[in-house]
């Protein structure tokens, strides 16, 4: 069993696997390729990976020789046309890229994209979402605080007063718990939106205002995400965003629908209506962002407003968000190969099956299909 551990394209920072977990591989007596210059950007050399006991490849190298194939990003369809029969694991978001999933079923590659993963108590241990979810919510709150030219917490001093920086997050998911806790930190005075009533608890217990609109739909069932809500209760939900937005010097937002746009939450007016110098961070900007004036990897000034798009905030912390999703990988692997290294295709386990996207020459995921 050969494991390859793929260079990500530009500007990704992270990598699949760190040389630790590389290690723990080896132990287990499988052989691990890694492309040269892969963990470069993580702060893992080539020499770390040859030390745990990896050989340093050539791309070419490693998509012909290994069975497994790790990268976080999708491969170009011109590599995916030459690995038939190879396995892929990845976040290749698979709902948003249908007919390139098609093209890969056509290839004979077996892939699994791990933002699939049903969102199971069993399955936390792999949930490479949450783990990067959490980094992302910390830096979202340092990349506001660098850009916001006021102090977040009060100052008494005797030149005078300074009011506390007042925070609106939407979204208590993963990214704004952490969000919620690192504003806090800081010293801001924290408020919360979100159509869970269920995580109420949690935001107050770390010091923030959960902001209540009655009437909203069942999200129990839809693994920490959003869901879409009926028109009354967004005309409601939306008027007592804009009282809050109005208050606010800076919003962080994190609302997403699996395979659908991002739901607008911030509209133009109430960006015009926040005073000049506050900041919008919008962490669903990949897809499609919760203002719509929101540009993903991009900062755009408007009516005095700094409204950053960024999906990718996990990237800045290279480090601890690759030995994160490593982790993650590790625990997956698990469940497709044997304590003895070889592969095991378990099609009975919830897992593996609700996170295989191709297999066989066909798409084999029920929602995609």
């Amino acid at each position: 069993m050969t494991i390859g551990l793929l260079k990500e394209p530009q500007p990704e920072t992270r990598v699949s696997l760190l040389a630790e977990a590389v290690q723990s591989l080896v132990k287990k007596g499988v052989t691990v390729q890694v492309e040269s210059g892969a963990g470069e950007k993580a702060f893992c050399s080539d020499a770390d990976y040859e030390k745990a006991g990896a050989a340093i490849r050539s791309r070419a190298a490693v998509l012909a020789e290994a069975d497994i194939l790790l990268g976080i990003h999708r491969p170009g369809s011109e590599e995916i046309a030459r690995c038939a029969k190879k396995i892929f694991i990845g976040v290749f978001q698979p709902l948003f890229n249908p007919e390139e999933m098609r093209v890969w079923a056509g290839a004979g590659v077996t892939s699994f994209s791990l933002d699939m993963l049903p969102r199971t108590t069993r399955a936390q241990a792999m949930d490479v979402l949450s783990s990067q979810a959490n980094i992302a919510g910390y830096k979202a709150v340092l990349t506001a605080a660098a850009m916001y030219g006021r102090y977040f917490p009060m100052f008494m001093t005797a030149a005078g007063s300074i009011a506390p920086a007042k925070v609106l997050i939407l979204g208590a998911g993963v990214a704004g718990l952490q969000a919620i806790a690192t504003a806090r930190r800081l010293g801001a005075v924290v408020e919360v939106f979100d159509t869970r009533p269920a995580v109420k608890e949690e935001v107050m217990s770390l010091g923030a205002k959960f902001i209540e609109v009655e009437g909203a739909a069942d999200a129990s069932k839809a693994g920490g995400y959003a869901v879409e809500q009926t028109e009354d209760f967004m005309q409601r939900q939306k008027a007592r965003i804009a009282e809050c937005a109005a208050k606010a010097d800076i919003i962080i937002t994190t609302a997403q629908i699996p395979g659908r746009k991002a739901p607008e939450l911030i509209t133009e007016e109430m960006i015009r209506s926040m005073r000049n110098g506050s900041v919008i961070i919008d962490l669903a900007a990949a897809t499609g962002g919760n203002t719509p004036l929101t540009k993903n990897n991009e900062t755009v000034q408007v009516h005095g407003v700094s409204i950053v798009g960024n999906s990718s905030l996990q990237s800045t912390m290279p480090s601890d968000a690759s030995k994160l999703y490593g982790k993650n990988i590790l625990n997956f692997l698990q469940l497709i190969i044997t304590k003895e290294g070889a592969l095991h295709l378990n099609w009975e386990d919830d897992l593996v099956k609700g996170s295989c996207i191709t297999h066989d020459g066909e798409i084999i995921h029920e929602r995609l299909k």
